[in-house]
């Protein structure tokens, strides 16, 4: 992902300059910032949630073990330890789905039964393997930096973990049947928010239709992607939208009404934001209020959002003769071990379970068989 408007739709500079008269000294200074560029931060958040991230997946394989229970373990011989769980068992090169649960991942009903709301944190700090956290960081990289760059570690950071937290919301309010990693909510919260920028600064853009033309291609091609099976759309959606809103209140920019003339010395001009952008601001606030306090109410009555919208699974996966939105597996018990056969797939594998596991354990291991 690119931010567009780093390269192709600058921000108009103004520069000022006025030489006094020969042997004459100036009593007057010039307005201030009207000789300044734009002033650039240095990016130091961005990485630093770059290395939390790669550090937490470092510990999560020590934690993991894999050795330990399996011997098939996939890279055994060079990784010991860090070793990754068996294709079947995690196809993105992994922990196992017990060590995501252990450290923190997304588990609606662990959040609702249990209460154990603080995993809509920690789970966008995690991910599920290779393949997630390498795509998930070069995202956050090639757009957080700039976007650091220009806004200050402050408001991307809230832009961040704000979205983040949108985006584990509405996923805990409609995914039941698996567990949910990653820092993609954040992430669509950064795209949800150049959007809202571009459009709330419009009048300091040059190739304003081209960046935003750019910019809407790659927001939904990233979407579509989570029309697939096994990627939780939600916390996409629920982070863009976090960060669309978050974007008029946090990335305003003040708007040039005028220009100002050589050799002029009055009053110091006053940044100056436009009646729209106020607007934006205000009904912002008020939509992310709204959809904060009915997000959180719903959770704490553990309402399922599924009941209330039948069709918004297909937000999250459509199904095609290709793949199956909802995994069916024949499972035999004894003892212990759970055998389970995926009937989409047709992949069998035995797991040794306390008890032989519930049904709740028995569905994301169906889920995670079918992949």
């Amino acid at each position: 992902m690119v931010r567009s408007s780093a390269k192709d739709s600058p921000e108009i500079e103004i520069n000022v300059h006025t030489t006094p008269a020969s042997g004459t000294q100036s009593n007057h200074p010039h307005p201030p910032d009207q000789n300044r560029t734009p002033e650039e931060w240095f990016p130091w958040l961005v990485p630093s949630i770059f290395i939390i991230n790669v550090s937490l997946f470092v510990l999560s394989m020590y934690i993991n073990n894999c050795p330990a229970h399996s011997r098939s373990c996939i890279g055994l011989q060079t990784l010991h330890r860090f070793a990754f769980e068996n294709i079947h068992e995690n196809p993105l090169l992994g922990p196992s789905t017990s060590t995501l649960l252990k450290m923190g991942a997304l588990d609606a009903n662990k959040v609702i039964e249990e209460g154990q709301r603080w995993r809509i944190i920690t789970c966008m700090w995690l991910h599920a393997g290779v393949f997630h956290i390498f795509t998930n960081m070069l995202s956050l990289l090639s757009v957080g930096i700039r976007l650091e760059q220009e806004f200050g570690f402050a408001r991307i950071g809230s832009l961040y973990i704000i979205s983040g937290l949108g985006g584990s919301l509405l996923s805990s309010l409609f995914i039941r049947k698996s567990i949910s990693v990653g820092a993609s909510g954040a992430l669509f919260g950064l795209l949800g928010a150049m959007l809202s920028e571009l459009l709330t600064n419009w009048g300091i853009y040059a190739n304003k239709l081209a960046a935003l033309t750019m910019l809407v291609l790659m927001i939904l091609m990233n979407l579509l992607v989570g029309i697939l099976p096994h990627v939780d759309n939600f916390a996409h959606i629920g982070g863009f939208i976090t960060g669309f809103f978050l974007g008029f209140i946090l990335l305003a920019r003040p708007q040039l009404d005028w220009i100002v003339p050589p050799g002029y010395y009055g009053h110091p001009m006053k940044p100056q934001y436009k009646l729209y952008q106020y607007i934006l601001l205000g009904l912002s606030v008020i939509a992310l209020l709204v959809i904060f306090t009915t997000g959180f109410v719903f959770l704490f009555r553990k309402i399922d959002g599924n009941d209330y919208c039948s069709w918004c699974r297909y937000l999250s996966c459509v199904p095609t003769p290709l793949w199956s939105c909802d995994p069916q597996c024949n499972s035999i018990r004894s003892g212990n071990q759970l055998n389970l056969t995926c009937l989409n797939n047709g992949k069998s594998k035995l797991y040794m379970l306390p008890n032989g596991g519930d049904v709740d354990t028995t569905q994301k291991l169906c889920s995670l068989l079918c992949i």
